[in-house]
């Protein structure tokens, strides 16, 4: 087998990837791909399923290990970063995954006027909050070390395209946008880059047929697997990407640039 490409080599570095328990999941899959280029990976979630991803990982060959944590509570992020050093001496690579739209379908609107003040507060948490509470504990030792990678999991809506009724994910979605842009110009001088991956519609088991279809009608004419969403991820957070930071990565399938059903 070939020697893997310095510019994509990332044995001794230290990657974590929240929102990572789901076995179908982009963060389940930027760990795997993260592990495989040589990466010791954390993985969390809210359940005791990271513990079966970090033996998945660890079955492949690769160095993980898993902390449960509701990052709804910034000592939970604190937590898990200071787990992430314990476990491995430092951390490289944060990729902000957790997440989570409020809706699913149009069938099931939540529009501004009806919104409450709890699920409002909500949707920001678990799409925004998160990734500044892991992200503000991560930087002291990346300053220290000037070297980082963060990369945040938006999405298409709230930053290009929008559906019906879910005015908190896309406002949550479209600060991250805003935070990634700040980071980057903030730390660039330090040897941290921040960037952020807009995905469009995702093949998972929880797929509903509204959104296969919305996939279906993209250019490309399908949903994305988890796998070609972490490819984007994984570059972001290699050596090859030193000179990239404050972007937006659209994986998509073309479907913003098209007008097709816009993307969750």
């Amino acid at each position: 087998m070939p020697a893997t490409p310095r510019a994509f080599d990332l044995t001794g570095q230290v990657a974590l990837v929240t929102g990572s328990s789901s076995e179908l999941g982009i963060g389940f899959a930027s760990a795997r791909l993260l592990g495989q280029l040589g990466a010791a990976v954390m993985v969390t979630g809210t359940t005791d399923r990271v513990y079966q991803r970090a033996e998945e990982l660890a079955g492949d060959g690769i160095v993980a290990d898993a902390y449960i944590a509701d990052l709804f509570d910034p000592t939970a992020a604190d937590g898990l970063v200071t787990a992430t050093v314990a476990a491995f001496g430092k951390l490289d690579i944060l990729v902000n995954n957790a997440g989570l739209a409020s809706v699913h379908s149009p069938e099931e609107p939540n529009p501004l006027m009806v919104m409450t003040d709890e699920e409002w507060s909500l949707a920001l948490r678990r799409n925004l909050h998160s990734a500044f509470y892991v992200t503000r504990a991560a930087l002291p030792g990346m300053v220290e070390r000037c070297y980082g990678r963060v990369v945040n999991v938006g999405s298409t809506a709230g930053v290009l395209t929008a559906y019906a009724g879910d005015v908190g994910y896309h406002t949550a979605k479209a600060a991250m946008l805003g935070m990634t842009r700040s980071l980057a110009v903030d730390y660039a001088k330090t040897g941290i880059t921040a960037n952020l991956v807009l995905p469009g519609w995702i093949a998972t088991a929880a797929q509903l047929p509204s959104e296969v279809a919305a996939g279906n009608a993209t250019p490309i004419g399908r949903s994305a697997t988890a796998h070609e969403v972490a490819s984007g991820v994984v570059y972001l957070a290699t050596p090859g990407a030193s000179y990239v930071t404050g972007t937006t990565l659209i994986i998509d399938g073309g479907n913003a640039i098209c007008g097709a059903t816009p993307a969750a």
